[in-house]
């Protein structure tokens, strides 16, 4: 986890109880949900093996421990979980390398975060050596801090990772407001008892108690954010 955390103050507008926002990466920020699988499918198939498309939902937006080991059980390939995850690593950073598009919408809320000295954090199940090659396209300094999924004990859809981030903000859980676009990272935001927004990306979310579901971030501006947490709860 890296932190250049402000201290937290009374920068909130008026009427509104919030006091960070905490932004998932894959999928919510950059476009590489997509990138994850297409690795998936190569690292399987130089080992023999040919993915089913529907196990795409099943791995989606989860830690590594949890969708490489069930695509090693999945098609009973002769690899451990250490040596898989390094390749899938391997793999993805050369392909962010070639090309890594943000989702729509996505710089400008970061902009406009920034503009408004916003505390916000990114929070995300990949490891640390993904984050800070993706931080370089994100930009850092938008981030006074940064969740990897292997520096919690236990990562999306557990709430450790948006409980450290609220935390290593100074803010309570109940008055962050959390961008995320799968269910996983939904359930795990939900469980820090923070309120979401979902953009799904690839499979459905719906609507529920404290979570707000738009298609896309074009939808998400500071004032929304802030209309979401309008009393500490």
């Amino acid at each position: 986890m890296t932190s250049t955390v402000p201290a937290l103050d009374t920068r909130t507008a008026e009427g509104s109880a919030l006091q960070a926002v905490l932004l998932d990466m894959d999928g919510t920020l950059v476009d590489t949900e997509g990138f994850w699988w297409d690795v998936e499918v190569e690292v399987f198939a130089s080992l023999g093996h040919t993915l089913d498309d529907s196990w795409r939902h099943v791995v989606v937006g989860g830690p590594m421990t949890r969708s490489a080991g069930f695509l090693i059980e999945a098609t009973g390939a002769g690899i451990g979980l250490a040596e898989l995850s390094v390749l899938l690593n391997d793999g993805f950073e050369r392909r962010i390398g070639r090309n890594l598009p943000l989702m729509p919408g996505a710089a400008r809320l970061l902009a406009e975060l920034t503009a408004h000295d916003i505390p916000t954090a990114l929070v995300s199940a990949s490891h640390r050596r993904i984050i800070d090659r993706v931080l370089k396209s994100l930009g850092p300094h938008h981030f006074a801090l940064t969740v990897a999924g292997d520096e919690v004990p236990r990562t999306k859809p557990h709430p450790d990772p948006y409980l450290a981030a609220a935390s290593g903000l100074g803010a309570d859980p109940g008055r962050c407001a959390v961008v995320e676009d799968t269910a996983t990272g939904v359930a795990a935001a939900e469980s820090a008892g923070c309120h979401v927004v979902a953009v799904p990306s690839v499979a459905p979310i719906t609507p529920a108690a404290r979570r707000t579901v738009v298609g896309s971030l074009e939808e998400v501006d500071l004032p929304f954010l802030r209309g979401l947490v309008t009393h500490v709860s």
